[in-house]
This record gives C-alpha cells, structure tokens and sequence, in this order.
C-alpha cells in the first residue's frame, strides 16, 4: 500500500531537510515541491512579491499529479511543500491521500533559520507566510510538530506517526 506524506511549514521551518531525513529512513520517494516552481513564480518570490493563489493553482496541481503518477508506480512519498491554507491541501490530496506534517514553530526562531541560508525566498516574505498559514484542522489527516525539537526528534517523530498504519487524523501532537 502506497502512502504520501507532505512535510509543511512556511519557508524555513527546514521542511525539506526533515522530508529528505525521512524519505532516506523509509524508503520513500522525496520531492522538494520549489522544484515544481514555474519560473515566473520564483521571480516573484525573489523580488519580495507573495504569490497569489491563481499563481499557485498550476503549481499544486503539478505536484497532485506527481503523488498520483509515483502511486500508479507503487512508490510512497514524502514532499516537502508549504501547503499553507487548507485549499491548497485540498489540491494536493486531490488525486491521492495525503497525511502532513507540520513543522511549527516562532516566527522569530523561522526568521533566524532564513537569514542562515543561501534561497530565493526572502525574510521580508515570512510575515506573509505566517498571515496565510492556516493550522490543520481536526478532520484533515496531519500532525503538528515543534520546532523547538531537534531534526532527529522531529524525524523519528514523523516516521512513528507515518508507521502507524493507515494515515488518520489525529491533530496536534508537539
């Protein structure tokens, strides 16, 4: 049985580090969702404009259907994607299930974590991410994770929710 996990958080909750951990750990196919990023949304970005959802529409249905076409191959995955409102969940778990991940933590600690790093998202653009980010609600299949936690805790963390079983809601877990 084939399972998808999205690895969530606004930019530089380090979303892709923690997938690849846990991609590596399990066996799962990783994607990093920036890869999926037509051009014109990257320019954006670096010029400190947010992305509209009209621009990020073609963007996650793009990576629905990568989910979709590595199921029809028998490959589970893990992305690591934004995801930040529930729409855009909505989009991703169009074609397949899909359990997140929610990498949480302060805006001061995220902050901290992007001036560190060399990406096209910058700083400037965190506080919209924080003003679009919408908590996982109770009836979507996800766990939230702490920040606070170091990446081998927030992996095994992950992997032990991702290996319960089928994936299910559960809410917050720290």
């Amino acid at each position: 049985m084939t399972q998808h996990a999205v690895v969530m958080g606004v930019s530089g909750s380090g979303k892709s580090t923690i997938a690849v951990l846990i991609a590596e750990r399990i066996g799962w196919v990783f994607a990093d969702a920036d890869g999926f990023h037509p051009t014109a949304n990257i320019e954006k970005m670096r010029a400190g404009i947010p992305l509209t959802d009209a621009d990020r529409r073609p963007w996650l249905l793009a990576l629905a259907d990568w989910m979709a076409d590595q199921e029809e191959q028998g490959n589970s995955t893990v992305l690591a994607c934004s995801a930040l409102r529930r729409s855009y969940r909505d989009l991703l778990s169009g074609r397949t299930e899909v359990g997140f991940i929610h990498l949480h933590g302060p805006a001061e600690r995220v902050e901290a974590r992007m001036r560190a790093r060399d990406h096209f998202m910058p700083p400037s653009l965190l506080t919209s991410q924080f003003a679009t980010l919408e908590e996982l609600q109770e009836d979507e299949i996800g766990v939230v994770l702490d920040l606070e936690r170091t990446p081998e805790e927030l992996v095994d963390a992950a992997v032990d929710w991702l290996q319960r079983g089928p994936l299910e809601s559960c809410g917050p877990q720290g």
